[in-house]
């Protein structure tokens, strides 16, 4: 959530100085590819309108407007035609980016209009497609094209560039979000809550930040929690104490509930496994010990659930959730009370 919040703000920003930009979110059953042929698409039907690209381009206009950058998922070929008439037809995924990338680049060039792609859940897209799109960028960076990409994921993305492209680590900068600072936190409490004219007492901001970790998310769906229960102007931690049962409820039947109920009954015991160990993170070795299986027979489930975003790879060999509280709504599962008594 906090990252896609600050992608929407860098958007923002980017397009009020002129840039060209266009917001994507990955999802597991769609087509990246898909997704990024279209944005292109409308970038050229962009730059067909500016004046000074009418006097750069060499081809017509006319031949722009109906330039058409196409890729079909089921035969896993890309395609660019020009007036009816297809161009080019591959399978060579990285190639046709690259050109498409390059070609859009050196439009963006001489039209004068920088283009930003806005990639939200980086986590979810294919290995081909990652690749490709990893050369694709590298080679346009090559040229000098003021052509970027803006991504956002979960803690495993370091893994899944590095492991397309080595030199994605000279490509691209990196910066982690975690949870807010002690001020950031009492700055996102207080802020909102000013133009309400709403205040807390110093006792109820430490609660809030106590409770929710920091994480932007949970102080948003806390203070929510909180004003909606509270008829005066100010918060005292009377106020606070009596929404926090509140707050974990929403978040169970919603927020923590929609992770759980993607992993499968072995990611669950993995799960299960890793909240008995009692600290976080905890070694894989300690997690095998608590399932009593040898660690080589759980890599399965361990790779599972760090694809699926709810786990990932704190450093070698120790694992924690991708997000705060999580073992707190396991341990308040029945399945997982059942499971510790079965393991007594």
């Amino acid at each position: 959530m906090a990252k896609t919040v600050l992608m929407n703000q860098l958007q923002k920003i980017a397009e009020d100085k002129g840039i060209f930009c266009k917001h994507i979110e990955v999802e597991e059953r769609n087509d990246f590819i898909s997704q990024l042929a279209s944005c292109s698409q409308a970038f050229l039907r962009r730059i067909s309108m500016a004046e000074n690209f009418r006097h750069l381009i060499q081809k017509p206009l006319d031949a722009i407007k109906s330039l058409v950058v196409s890729f079909d998922p089921n035969e896993n070929t890309f395609s660019l035609s020009l007036q009816e008439k297809e161009l080019y037809k591959t399978t060579n995924l990285t190639q046709s980016l690259t050109d498409v990338l390059t070609a859009l680049g050196e439009a963006a060039y001489k039209a004068e209009i920088p283009i930003c792609f806005f990639i939200d859940e980086i986590q979810y897209m294919k290995s081909s497609e990652l690749g490709a799109l990893i050369a694709a960028l590298h080679r346009a960076n090559q040229l000098g094209y003021p052509i970027m990409i803006i991504g956002a994921g979960l803690p495993k993305i370091y893994t899944m560039l590095s492991e397309e492209k080595s030199y994605s680590e000279r490509l691209f900068i990196y910066t982690e979000i975690d949870s807010l600072e002690a001020l950031q936190a009492e700055a996102a409490i207080r802020k909102p809550a000013e133009k309400l004219n709403v205040t807390y007492t110093e006792e109820a901001v430490r609660k809030i930040i106590e409770v929710t970790k920091g994480y932007p998310f949970f102080i948003q769906q806390f203070c929510q929690i909180i004003f909606q229960n509270t008829e005066h102007k100010e918060i005292n931690i009377h106020d606070v104490n009596d929404s926090v049962a509140s707050f974990f409820k929403v978040l169970d039947k919603g927020f923590f509930r929609v992770r759980y109920e993607r992993c499968s009954e072995a990611d669950k015991k993995f799960i299960f496994a890793m909240v008995s160990c009692g600290e976080l993170p905890c070694t894989i070795s300690n997690i095998a010990k608590a399932m009593k299986k040898p660690v080589n027979s759980i890599s399965t489930s361990r790779a599972q659930l760090i694809n699926k975003g709810i786990i990932y790879s704190v450093k070698y060999k120790e694992l924690d959730f991708t997000v705060p509280e999580f073992d707190g709504f396991i341990k308040r599962l029945e399945e997982y009370q059942e499971w510790m008594k079965e393991c007594e």
